[in-house]
């Protein structure tokens, strides 16, 4: 048995667990302290919101309105509260003159937006997604037409969302010696889904020699880059046997040195987190 992944198909409530591991990372890593300070005070908007539209039969044409109308102004307070300067200003920017409702139609066409657009429209509408898909009897969400030909490798979109992987994890076992399968996790509504261990998660390169591996054993012991030579993507891969505790999308805020030592070497993230890194 897959410990963190049956607890995550299983919890009604993701969010405790997060914020347990965004306020002990926050104390780990002073770099990221100020990325953490900002996701926690995303989270408590975030976990209403989930809980609510869960509870209530929320649907995908709903979103938009929803988010525009009880999601964003509790974003808008949170991220004016302990966001970075550039990221406040850009969000008063966008409040005061975007169409948010469009906006968010856009996010969930997958349509691309700016910096803080994206910011935006993934903080509102991402728990939402991740309430559709988490119930008990989830919701498949259409795939743009649009997006034929993005990340190629077979089944590297979400099977439930069609969104790109924003990490992968290798699950802890139920077994001493045996190691865990590796997941991708949806940049979208957070869902997981098995994918062939040495494969690129964008493009399906599976020649060993073409996906170096990078790794950082003082800080970051259960993380690491995998990167490709052929499309130039990576993402953060995190070893939960090696950290029970951690919480990957949380973790992956807190490896910002290592998105930086993956820039350096020529590579592009498949896909940014919800902070832009």
């Amino acid at each position: 048995m897959q410990i963190l992944q049956a607890a995550a198909a299983q919890s009604t409530n993701p969010w405790p667990l997060r914020r347990e591991r965004a306020v002990e990372l926050t104390l780990r890593y002073p770099h990221a302290a100020e990325m953490l300070r900002l996701y926690q005070a995303l989270l408590p908007a975030q976990e209403a919101v989930y809980l609510e539209f869960r509870s209530t039969g929320g649907q995908l044409e709903d979103i938009p309105d929803f988010a525009a109308e009880r999601v964003l102004p509790a974003i808008v307070d949170a991220t004016l509260s302990s966001g970075p300067t550039r990221l406040r200003d850009g969000v008063i920017s966008v409040f005061c003159s975007a169409d948010l409702k469009g906006l968010f139609r856009q996010w969930l066409d997958q349509e691309p937006l700016g910096v803080v657009e994206t910011y935006l429209a993934r903080a509102c509408t991402s728990p939402l997604l991740e309430a559709l898909t988490s119930s008990p009897s989830p919701l498949a969400i259409p795939s743009p037409s649009s997006l034929a030909g993005e990340g190629r490798g077979g089944g590297s979109r979400c099977p439930t969302c069609s969104g790109l992987p924003q990490l992968s994890y290798f699950a802890v076992s139920g077994e001493a010696l045996v190691s865990g399968p590796r997941y991708l996790l949806c940049s979208r509504c957070a869902g997981s889904w098995v994918f062939s261990r040495m494969t690129c998660a964008y493009c399906g390169e599976a020649t060993g020699a073409r996906l170096p591996i990078f790794q950082e054993q003082e800080q970051f012991l259960h993380v690491r880059v995998d990167g490709c030579e052929s499309c130039h993507r990576y993402l953060l891969t995190f070893d939960l046997r090696r950290d029970t505790r951690a919480v990957p999308v949380v973790d992956e805020l807190a490896a910002l040195p290592l998105d930086l030592y993956a820039i350096d070497q020529g590579l592009t993230k498949i896909t940014p987190n919800l902070l832009g890194n």
